[in-house]
């Protein structure tokens, strides 16, 4: 989780959203990072120290409960930013916070975030809301998860995913997946051939390709759209 010694271009959306005073608040404790498989940002319970604004890849948040039982609740990409518990005021979080699609991105201290919302109400307001943009994606997860059919969680992770990515290209391997969907390797492999047989998509040795967006949006049903919309409502201006 080194920093990039040169800098990039930022392709992050709230950083670009932010008004140019806004900006002007956080650009000098931005570093460029490069964003690889498994690099952990937020541990259980741990202090968060570094907050992220990917420019790409996928952050995956993960919730662990009894019995080493996990479930991915949420995912964080250039739409986004981590440390949502230093944005509501606290230092921690239960969930663990890891990249799950490489990619690179801005980064800065926690505590420096917590200045600058201080000097900014602004500022504050834009983080807040996007911490609500992602408390309505955890949420229609959870909506996902408890009442759609593994071939429409499957078609809207995907969809979640693609809008997130540069192309139409994942590499993502099936027990990574199962893990994401809280399902076993072999409900995955049968939900992606069924899903690649329609033509949604095609498989190849841990990558998966949307090659019908529309399709794939058909088959997610009602389970994916509204935390999109919100987020665009939610993230009008900066």
């Amino acid at each position: 989780m080194a920093p990039d010694p040169k800098p990039t271009i930022v392709r992050n959306r709230i950083l670009r959203a932010l008004k140019s005073e806004n900006l002007e608040l956080l650009t000098p404790h931005l570093s460029p990072i490069k964003l690889s498989v498994r690099d952990e940002f937020e541990a259980p319970n741990k202090s968060i120290k570094t907050i992220v604004f990917p420019d790409s890849g996928i952050i995956s948040v993960v919730a662990h409960g009894s019995h080493n039982k996990v479930l991915e609740v949420g995912i964080i990409g250039c739409e986004g930013m981590t440390g949502l518990a230093i944005v509501m005021g606290s230092d921690r979080s239960p969930h663990r916070t890891y990249v799950q699609v490489r990619g690179e991105g801005q980064q800065m201290a926690a505590d420096d975030l917590r200045e600058a919302m201080l000097e900014s109400p602004s500022l504050r307001d834009i983080m807040l809301r996007f911490a609500q943009s992602f408390m309505i994606q955890a949420t229609h997860t959870a909506l996902s998860n408890g009442s759609a059919k593994l071939e429409e969680r499957l078609a809207r992770w995907l969809l979640m995913a693609d809008d997130r990515i540069d192309g139409d290209e994942l590499p993502l391997v099936h027990e990574f997946l199962a893990l994401m969907l809280g399902v076993r390797r072999p409900g995955v492999t049968i939900a992606i051939h069924s899903l690649e047989r329609i033509g949604v998509i095609e498989n190849s040795r841990g990558v998966i390709k949307v090659s019908d967006r529309k399709g794939l949006e058909e088959i997610a049903n009602a389970s994916y759209g509204v935390p999109e919309a919100e987020y665009k409502r939610l993230m009008r201006g900066g």
